[in-house]
């Protein structure tokens, strides 16, 4: 493992240059008040006590409000006893020593850690390692699918007489045929449709295609249909098939349709009086309902086929907020192991149109070491050595009587070899890990050619060089689906959480609507993150969010109900930002009410960047039946009354509350059990000023200018983006990248450059 010098440089500076607390012969105020009526539970140096504070003395409470809780409720067993120029003397010494950024770099110094890929970058990496052998077109700006309509049950060109792009593939002819005015008699017809489709994110998706007649699709993979219904047989009339695939990837796609004579007869003077003939092409995305799919997914541009490695891993660590590969477990070693194998035979099945060997060619053993030689080059991210080409092929080649045996060898060796698994493994800190931590940082993913002939040539030793390379690679999908990702774990949306409710209360508020409400945030964010420059501040400001007709119908605003999602602004400026997306406010809230708690905790963590310690134990929300004169603010005021809630929830309740005017389904109201909405609220930041807001706008504007928001942003980014701590890199790091995006006008683009660049440059 290795240990970034910075991290120990800065360390030792913040002991130089912090006051001496702990010699005997030059004790301040705040320490002696400690160590005589705090270290007893706390523990000398802040360590904790078993049985009485366990856990450790860390977190980001200011001096002001470290003070307050002091006077309130210290020593444990006589409160009350340490309160005014006391409170203040130890406080100051509890966040010096403690607290502070220097006192935690210098309590627990954070270094770099030797990392494997995590369970993305392994599907990410194979998938890119397997694509490098195909070539593949590269989706435009067009929307839908390639379409041809055939005379007949042939595509044949001279019987072909519609062509055009279809944005989704949902009609319903009826008995007419698809072109009633131009081909009246027409019985028998024939279409196909052709394009690729976008998976927004990973997992199991569910293919539909609904058909009183023939149809076959095909879905990254030409030669084997997922859907094959074109023997019809029965009265079926809807097809599902399910298929794993990787999030921000580009699948081709192929559907056939047939339609022949069923129920036609050619002796009566209207033949017309058939089967009708309608088809559907539909999907049922990770976690949400059955919907066509839309234009925005499809694309006429056909794509190369795409290796999906499905082989189940164990979840990689999330405890610090972030993806790591940090540990190895028996588990993720048996996957590993599985992947390695279900690799490498998909790699021998299609070695023909990988590498473009026969069986029967002559010097085929040649052909394929070479292109054995080609993939151990690539999985290795580097130029091979003599030692490497001995070991991954060589060996594995040499007086080899079965070639396709000898290729799943070295495939095996370097798929579970650690310098193909651990990032980093022998430091060579050259110009080509430099390459592997901006792509990684950037794509999740391998340097493609591009970034490795550079590396060849030397241009990847100055900043100006990397970022370059970096605004190229933050143009490419792999970038903006890395992008998008990390705002959906930012937001807590990236589970999918359950967003039910009271169907007594809400019967309105159906799956359908629940899934339109889960499509308008990611519309939301991904026309955010496509932008050249998307300023973060416009995430918290934005007055409009997308609807569509259904959603427009539930929200109270008037647009036709068959209308698709667009940017719509919503009355009396109720909304502010993502903040106040109704689907959020339906995530943080309970199935009859709203949360003013979640809210708050969402609201504290995750865009302040504050620590909230676990609550001392679970306590159920008191019952609003319980308490039918009291609106949902009053109910949760009265349940954290007690001094223990009143360390967190202080702040807690007094962001949450600014929110309140959002019900469980994030609809906007201003009263609740007859009485005014008090949507109040206020902020104490680490400065100890008091900031107060008047609803959702204040609080926007407010988070939108913070500096606390900021720095958050870019610690929690770097993180995303690194699976690495910021502080590992130097206690300046955040900082100066912080001055940076202010510098850049909050671009978040900019920002993810910067992030790499810094990242890839540190030895």
């Amino acid at each position: 493992m290795r240990l970034r010098l910075s991290s120990w440089l800065w360390a030792g500076l913040t002991l130089l240059l912090w006051p001496a607390f702990g010699r005997a012969d030059d004790k301040v105020a705040g320490e002696k008040i400690y160590l005589s009526k705090c270290a007893s539970c706390h523990g000398k140096s802040g360590e904790g006590v078993i049985d009485k504070y366990a856990q450790p003395l860390i977190g980001d409470r200011s001096i002001g409000e470290l003070t307050e809780y002091v006077a309130k409720t210290m020593p444990e067993d006589k409160p009350g006893t340490c309160v005014g120029q006391e409170a203040r003397d130890v406080s100051v010494f509890i966040h010096e020593a403690f607290y502070s950024a220097a006192a935690q770099a210098r309590n627990k110094p954070a270094r770099v850690e030797l990392s494997r890929l995590t369970v993305k970058q392994y599907r990410q990496t194979l998938a890119e390692l397997i694509g490098s052998f195909r070539a593949s077109n590269k989706p435009d700006d067009q929307r839908g699918l390639k379409a041809e309509y055939f005379k007949g049950r042939r595509n044949r060109k001279e019987d072909r007489f519609i062509e055009r792009i279809d944005p989704t593939v949902s009609f319903s002819w009826g008995e007419q045929g698809p072109d009633p005015e131009k081909q009246k008699d027409l019985v028998e017809y024939t279409i196909q449709w052709e394009g690729s489709v976008f998976a927004p994110e990973t997992g199991e998706y569910e293919f539909v295609v609904k058909t009183e007649h023939a149809t076959r699709l095909h879905l990254n993979d030409s030669k084997l249909p997922l859907i094959d219904a074109w023997v019809k047989s029965g009265n079926d009339t809807e097809y599902r098939q399910s298929l794993y695939l990787l999030g921000g990837r580009y699948y081709p796609l192929r559907l056939e349709f047939t339609k022949a004579k069923q129920g036609v007869d050619d002796k009566k003077e209207n033949k017309f009086a058939a089967k009708t003939a309608s088809i559907s092409l539909e999907w049922k995305r990770p976690h949400l309902v059955t919907e066509p799919i839309a234009a925005r997914y499809l694309t006429p541009v056909r794509v190369a086929e795409s290796f999906v490695n499905a082989t189940p891993f164990p979840p990689d660590d999330r405890s610090i907020g972030y993806e790591r590969g940090s540990s190895v477990s028996k588990s993720w070693d048996q996957a590993t192991t599985d992947g390695a194998i279900v690799t490498a035979n998909y790699i021998q099945q299609r070695l023909p149109d990988l590498a473009g060997i026969k069986l029967d060619d002559k010097d085929r053993l040649a052909r394929v070491k070479e292109f054995a030689t080609r993939f151990v080059t690539r999985a290795l991210r580097r130029p091979l050595t003599d030692e490497a080409r001995q070991l991954y092929v060589d060996r594995q080649f040499e007086n080899a009587t079965d070639v396709d045996l000898a290729l799943k060898k070295s495939l095996l060796l370097i798929l579970k070899s650690p310098r193909f698994l651990f990032r980093e493994v022998e430091q060579t800190n050259d110009g080509y890990e430099v390459a592997s931590r901006l792509s990684y940082a950037l794509w999740d993913a391998p340097p493609d050619q591009t970034l490795l002939d550079a590396t060849g040539k030397g241009e990847l030793g100055s900043r100006e060089q990397l970022s370059k390379h970096a605004d190229r690679m933050l143009g490419d999908l792999k970038a903006r689906t890395k992008l998008r990702e990390f705002l959906m774990q930012w937001l807590k949306v990236d589970q999918h959480p359950d967003v039910s409710k009271d169907a007594a209360k809400f019967a309105d508020f159906t799956p359908q609507i629940a899934a339109d409400l889960r499509t308008s945030l990611e519309v939301f964010v991904d026309d955010f993150v496509a932008r050249e420059q998307p300023d973060f501040r416009d995430l918290l400001l934005a007055e409009q969010i997308p609807l569509n007709g259904r959603l427009a119908k539930f929200y109270g605003i008037d647009m036709p109900e068959n209308a698709s999602f667009q940017n719509t602004a919503l009355p009396n400026g109720e909304r502010a930002g993502v903040v106040t997306h109704p689907y959020l406010m339906a995530s943080f809230a309970y199935t009859a009410s709203s949360s003013p708690i979640h809210r708050g905790v969402f609201l504290s963590r995750s865009v302040l960047g504050r620590s909230l310690r676990v609550p001392p134990e679970a306590v159920a929300p008191l019952a609003p039946d319980l308490h039918p004169n009291l609106t949902t603010r009053e109910r949760v005021a009265l349940q954290t009354k007690p001094e223990v809630c009143q360390s967190c929830h202080v702040m807690i309740n007094a962001l949450g509350f600014t929110l309140e005017n959002f019900d469980a389904v994030g609809r906007y109201r201003a009263n609740e059990f007859g009485k005014p909405i008090d949507s109040t609220g206020s902020y104490r930041t680490r400065k100890d000023d008091i900031a107060k807001f008047t609803g959702p706008r204040d609080l926007a504007t407010f988070l939108a200018n913070s500096d606390e928001t900021h720095n958050a942003f870019v610690e929690q980014l770097f993180q995303h983006l690194i699976k690495q701590p910021i502080r590992a890199y130097g206690l300046q790091t955040g900082p100066d990248l912080k001055t940076v995006f202010t510098q850049n006008n909050f671009s978040m683009r900019k920002l993810a450059a910067d992030i790499a660049v810094t990242a890839a440059m540190k030895k």
